[in-house]
């Protein structure tokens, strides 16, 4: 009987972890926008000896994320997959960070979708950002965010990018869990689930670079504010990751866990205020 597949999109510190944590055993399809980066992930995974393959995909790209879909369902049960791509506000300007992180997570729910495995599971990586919204949205676009087909996501007129500046970030992630919800059915119609984690401020490349960004200073009182009082690191994303994606959680599907070290309660309990619209990207 051959291996399952395991599919890790972003190979950032937390892909890296999260690939190192399920890949034992399994073959393991690796994916990223920049090939280098991917190449170097790749090479050391395999030096620690895991099954491993690798491709370059643009997940904002509906051609593209279907071909790795295609990839990882020729190389066998596809039983895993875990999407980390992402871009923060210091990376890229508003219109990037919603077809990356908006339409790029809706493109890869739909995709995988269709070849997940029976009994398989997904996570997607959204953030806490996204339990953050500065005043909550409307019946009709929460529908529209969680249901409108993706091709047609980028051209709602509550997201224009020129309007919600570094809130485009937030939008995005709360949008994540959204359709995160909406797709457990259609993957669970295929005895599959489905669930989104909201990774705090964790020790990455790109949690540092907000960190050392204009918000740094009050995400950093944040965090100090929180009830474990630190940053995170990859390996407590990849723990719960592990929960999600294995036996003890086939009752979990739909849901976001909060990974955030206490953050968002201490915001909603101690009056806190959030960082600001683009506030604390994680992977």
């Amino acid at each position: 009987m051959g291996a399952n597949v395991v599919v890790v999109i972003g190979v950032g510190g937390m892909g890296q972890a999260i690939a190192r944590r399920q890949g034992a055993g399994n073959k393991v399809l690796l994916a990223d926008f920049d090939e280098k980066t991917l190449t170097a992930a790749a090479d050391l995974l395999r030096g620690q000896g895991h099954d491993v393959s690798a491709q370059v995909v643009d997940v904002s790209s509906r051609p593209s994320v279907a071909a790795l879909a295609d990839t990882a369902a020729r190389l066998g049960p596809v039983t895993q997959v875990i999407h980390t791509a992402g871009l923060s506000p210091v990376q890229a300007p508003p219109a990037a960070v919603l077809r990356v992180d908006l339409l790029g997570t809706a493109l890869v729910v739909e995709a995988f979708g269709r070849v997940v495995a029976p009994g398989g599971a997904g996570l997607v990586i959204a953030s806490m950002a996204g339990h953050m919204l500065p005043a909550p949205l409307e019946a009709e676009q929460e529908s529209a965010l969680a249901h409108s087909p993706a091709d047609d996501l980028l051209a709602l007129p509550f997201l224009d990018p020129d309007v919600l500046g570094q809130g485009a970030y937030v939008l995005a992630k709360y949008g994540n869990r959204l359709r995160v919800q909406a797709a457990s059915t259609s993957w669970g119609a295929r005895g599959a689930r489905i669930n989104s984690i909201s990774p705090g401020v964790i020790a990455t490349p790109m949690g540092q670079q907000e960190l050392d960004g204009e918000s740094g200073q009050h995400m950093r009182a944040l965090v100090s504010a929180s009830g474990t009082g630190r940053l995170g690191t990859p390996d407590d994303i990849a723990d719960a990751a592990a929960f999600l994606l294995g036996p003890g959680a086939t009752f979990i599907t739909g849901n976001d866990l909060l990974v955030d070290g206490g953050v968002i309660a201490a915001l909603h309990t101690a009056g806190l205020a959030p960082a600001g619209p683009g506030t604390t990207p994680t992977s």
